[in-house]
């Protein structure tokens, strides 16, 4: 339909729906580059390398360097896909991709048209409660996956000197060029910001539970690229599918949520001022301003013609073969989606704390085996979960942080975790003290070792014997006359500062429920 100016400023909008479809690229953690022996940058090992330093003949396109295919990557890609839902290809290809641009040495990408590794793929994805974050408890919504192809990266053209100064030109570091480079296709099944947002996070999660990446955006192991357009409802019925927008190389959640709010807020204006309506040649890219909060135009986008696609000359087609591909399913386990359900569903933990274990596939797997040891030595499953989930976020994550290590790899094993929760639970242990078996039981010298015999040794198990309590109670109450009259007085929180008394006293052996309530019977 075609619409004059005057028709379109005084058009009527009734509603607008918002078309959002994904594309993610995933920065892979190999060793190698994707067709080539040279470093990945993507890789812990090379974090941070010099500009221009992971290079080789291949990466740099010198005349005779012939490309070979990394085995690894293509494992990596299909435990993605598969966690995702997708068919993997019995026979994959690539393609050449034609375009010239400063940072591509070659004047093509390396890349997968036809035939893609992966394909057909959906993911359930929560809806987002009021916070934004998944409300697991809702209803899902099925986000098909299109694709999941392999490519490589291209290097990093940068427009300002190393560490901020101003040029008058563009140099390039080609470290990044050849990183083995993942890239997932969502159909346009999103329907808002939001939905977008709790897809990436679970995305992230999954691609890090595998083992592909790092899954660290502010390095670029992961680029959002939401493809955003709008059909707008006019009051006579008609409707206006407004032109895609693709929004380039998010690296937050904050900046995927930023960016299509903007381009819903948006793109009715522009339909009015334009007339531009999707079709043929319509879409542009745009990047996103982040201290401004808005898009800004890039370039058109070029449809799948303008590439050049044909078959790569220097590389065979790949066959996968089944016991590759189950090889690649048998170390995808159970999905952070999945193990969060479970932890809500069945050990009852807050969906928060579930996010938090499940963020992290080797703490989730400790949280579990910790779990089961305590259930086996006599506590019943969500108390050990909860008594577990404490020692791990509270007193472990204080220790993570002042090492600067992930949680499970502060030394302390399962058989030493369920020890301590079931003194905890059992009355043996107070909580400042279950802190101090933890950070103990972290050490390599104490590996292995029973945590009752150690809290024993160290005199930190809890005080039970009534009459001794009794008699610290007894003195501190005789020491403080203000303090006992304030509490008789109707001003119970002032128990606290008698409390802290008696707990000097036992050398923090005492329980502190248990001192409060003698403390409170003797006043009172």
């Amino acid at each position: 339909m075609t619409m004059s100016q005057k028709e379109r400023t005084d058009a009527d909008i009734a509603s607008v729906r918002l078309i959002i479809g994904l594309e993610i690229h995933v920065e892979l953690r190999t060793r190698t580059k994707m067709f080539t022996s040279a470093p990945c940058p993507a890789h812990p090992d090379f974090d941070g390398a010099e500009p221009n330093t992971l290079l080789d003949p291949v990466v740099l396109a010198l005349p005779g360097a012939l490309p070979v295919v990394n085995r690894e990557a293509v494992e990596l890609s299909m435990r993605v896909g598969l966690a995702l839902g997708c068919k993997v290809a019995e026979l994959t290809k690539w393609d050449r991709k034609g375009y010239q641009y400063p940072d591509l040495p070659k004047g093509y990408q390396i890349s997968q048209y036809d035939l893609p590794l992966c394909f057909d793929g959906a993911v359930d994805v929560p809806e987002a409660g009021d916070d934004g974050e998944a409300d697991w408890m809702a209803e899902t919504s099925r986000i098909g996956i299109i694709r999941a192809h392999l490519e490589e990266d291209a290097g990093k053209l940068m427009h300002e000197a190393p560490g901020g100064a101003p040029i008058d030109f563009s140099i390039v570091d080609l470290n990044r060029a050849g990183t083995p480079l993942l890239e997932i296709v969502t159909a346009p099944d999103f329907t808002s910001a939001d939905q977008a947002v709790v897809f990436c996070k679970i995305l992230r999660a999954i691609c890090r539970h595998v083992g592909a990446t790092e899954g660290v955006m502010q390095k670029g192991h992961m680029r959002f690229e939401p493809n955003v357009n709008c059909e707008l409802t006019l009051a006579d019925g008609r409707t206006v599918r407004t032109p895609i927008v693709e929004v380039k190389n998010l690296n937050s959640f904050r900046a995927v949520k930023g960016a299509i709010e903007y381009e819903r807020r948006e793109q009715p204006g522009r339909w009015r001022e334009d007339g531009r309506e999707m079709g043929p040649g319509a879409k542009t890219t745009r990047g996103w301003d982040d201290a401004k909060g808005v898009t800004t135009p890039q370039r058109e986008k070029e449809d799948s013609d303008d590439y050049r696609y044909f078959p790569d000359p220097d590389l065979p087609p790949l066959r996968i073969e089944n016991a590759w591909r189950d090889k690649a399913w048998s170390a995808v386990g159970e999905l952070p989606q999945a193990r969060i359900k479970r932890y809500i569903d069945r050990l009852e933990i807050g969906a928060i704390e579930a996010t938090q274990l499940a963020d992290e596939r080797p703490l989730g797997d400790l949280f579990d085996g910790a779990v089961d040891s305590a259930v086996e030595s006599g506590l019943a499953r969500p108390v050990a979960a909860k008594a577990v989930v404490n020692l791990l976020l509270q007193h472990g994550a204080r220790l993570a942080n002042e090492q600067n290590v992930e949680i499970h790899a502060l030394g302390i094993d399962e058989p030493g975790l369920a020890g301590i929760a079931s003194l905890r639970e059992g009355g043996k242990l107070s909580a400042a003290r279950a802190g101090d078996l933890f950070e103990k039981l972290c050490a390599d010298d104490y590996k292995g070792r029973d945590p009752e015999s150690v809290a024993e040794y160290e005199g930190w198990l809890t005080v039970s014997d009534t009459g001794q309590l009794g008699a610290w109670c007894d003195e501190v109450i005789a020491a403080n006359d203000k303090i006992v009259e304030q509490i008789r007085g109707g001003k119970q929180q002032a128990v606290g500062r008698l409390i802290g008394e008696v707990m000097k006293k036992s050398g923090g052996s005492a329980d502190a429920a248990a001192v409060r309530a003698m403390l409170l019977e003797k006043i009172v």
